[in-house]
């Protein structure tokens, strides 16, 4: 079959058509501002590639069947000739996936608002590690497995991040409803994506509906000691298992502790002692990631070995279980970019205060000594709103210094609903910290340049983004002086 993708340099459209490659097909795809590292990648797969969506483009290689990414939307000349002629199957990415990737295999979906793709790849990694040879799609860099989309064996389990994501602009459906979760791990659930949902009842309705498609011969992996994924509608038709610090847990994550040397933690299930994590991955969010992914990769082997587990019962006595000791996770999530006696720098993908929050108090208990520098671009379709603008500011305040960025895409929101920088560093001032705002990203780029100081410092950069590609020069910059 000869395959179309239209926006292809995206993470998960990219991906997606190198395993489609793989699978045998021929596959092309166009983009608006066709650039590395995904082109290189692309190219590479033996995917040939086309710069901008000139209809004449897209007839002339012929394809059976178009992929439309949920970037693109009404207007775009190769989308507008579908609609017209009819002539050419179409479908969204999350459609292709469920049916042509994922099929009839055993799919383990990751969903939540934060931390889907670090336990995306720990079970993947956990899964590869057992010998399952599992298949993976994972819409970043795993630091742990030789890329970021691998087939695997054709009866083994297939791994995917859930997005709650619409699908495509004419299927406004969540993209994880496609995958139909034979094992679902739920991490956590908050507000977010508000572009696309009105609240948080809003979104925890299309959770709801994602619940509903496990089948009885299923489970749900489930944070719980999150409150908004205790306040979702039972499950009875499925088994779920609990995870987390919290005594009514069912896997538990016991005697946490994190420090210079890396976090140390304990899983006990029901009060039974299963394994001990020693690791340099930062944070409990990243253990209760760790023990996501590391029930998620358990069930998977008891459901490849047809065990019935039944409510309540030990799952782990006839699983092998995975070593993550030397697991460093994704790149661009606390990845050190340089770290010296006076200076670390630190890239961080974190969108949400949540995210902020959890990744700063981390941050401190590593680096008890130095002065933290948190930088922030509000990026996101939400970030970028004042929805969390109160919230975003009590996060960074947990830094010493806070510096704000320039709001992307500003002038394409209402004032009204715009985040305030100005609002947000006198939040974090009343806080007893330090706060600046900066109309631009270079202009934050030469403040961190200009800054004299004899303490040692840890400037880490929170963004969905390239910070306007001020992330890389100034690791660079530091890494010269």
């Amino acid at each position: 079959m000869r395959v179309f993708f239209i926006g292809v340099c995206g993470t998960a459209m990219g991906n997606a058509a190198v395993l489609l490659k793989k699978m045998g097909h021929d596959v092309a795809g166009s983009d608006a501002g066709v650039y590395p590292p995904m082109s290189d990648v692309l190219e590479s797969a033996g995917i040939d590639l086309f710069e901008g969506f000139a209809e004449h483009r897209m007839l002339e290689w012929r394809p059976d069947r178009v992929v439309v990414g949920n970037a693109v939307s009404r207007g775009n000349p190769q989308v507008e000739y579908l609609l017209r002629t009819r002539e050419i199957e179409f479908v969204s990415l999350p459609q292709l996936i469920g049916e042509d990737l994922i099929g009839n295999r055993p799919a383990v979906v990751v969903a939540g608002t934060h931390g889907k793709t670090t336990t995306t790849a720990l079970t993947s990694f956990a899964l590869s590690q057992v010998g399952m040879d599992p298949g993976y799609l994972i819409g970043g860099v795993p630091l742990d497995l030789p890329s970021g989309n691998e087939l695997g064996s054709e009866t083994s389990p297939f791994v995917i991040e859930g997005d709650e994501y619409d699908s495509a602009f004419f299927d406004k459906r969540s993209k994880f409803i496609h995958y139909r979760p034979k094992v679902l791990i739920l991490n956590n659930l908050e507000f977010d994506h508000g572009d696309i949902f009105r609240d948080l009842e809003d979104i925890s309705r299309s959770f709801s509906h994602l619940l509903r498609i496990v089948p009885s011969d299923g489970f749900v992996v489930c944070n719980g000691d999150d409150p908004h994924l205790k306040a979702l509608p039972d499950a009875p038709w499925t088994r779920v298992i609990n995870v987390g610090v919290g005594t009514e847990n069912d896997l538990r994550i016991t005697d946490f502790q994190e420090d210079a040397d890396g976090s140390r933690f304990g899983l006990s299930w029901m009060g039974q002692s299963v394994m001990h994590v020693a690791w340099n991955m930062p944070g409990l969010f990243n253990a209760r990631n760790l023990a996501m992914a590391s029930l998620g990769c358990v069930l998977a082997q008891n459901i490849h070995n047809q065990n019935s587990i039944l409510k309540g019962a030990y799952p782990f006595e006839s699983a092998i279980l995975p070593d993550f000791s030397g697991c460093a996770g994704v790149k661009r999530r606390q990845e050190i970019l340089h770290e010296s006696e006076q200076t670390v720098v630190l890239s961080d993908f974190a969108h949400h205060p949540t995210a902020i929050a959890g990744a700063l108090e981390s941050l401190r208990a590593r680096w008890p000594d130095r002065e933290i520098l948190a930088c922030f671009e509000p990026r996101s379709n939400t970030a970028a709103t004042n929805v969390f603008e109160d919230r975003f500011a009590d996060a960074l305040a947990l830094a010493d210094i806070a510096l704000l960025g320039a709001v992307h895409r500003a002038e394409k929101i209402p004032e009204g609903k715009r985040i305030n920088p100005a609002n947000m560093i006198a939040r974090i001032e009343e806080a007893g910290k330090k706060g600046f705002f900066f109309s631009t990203n270079p202009d934050l780029e030469s403040f961190l340049a200009e800054r004299e100081s004899n303490q040692p410092c840890l400037v880490v950069f929170f963004s969905n983004g390239s910070f306007d590609g001020v992330i890389g020069r100034f690791a660079e910059s530091v890494k010269n002086t």
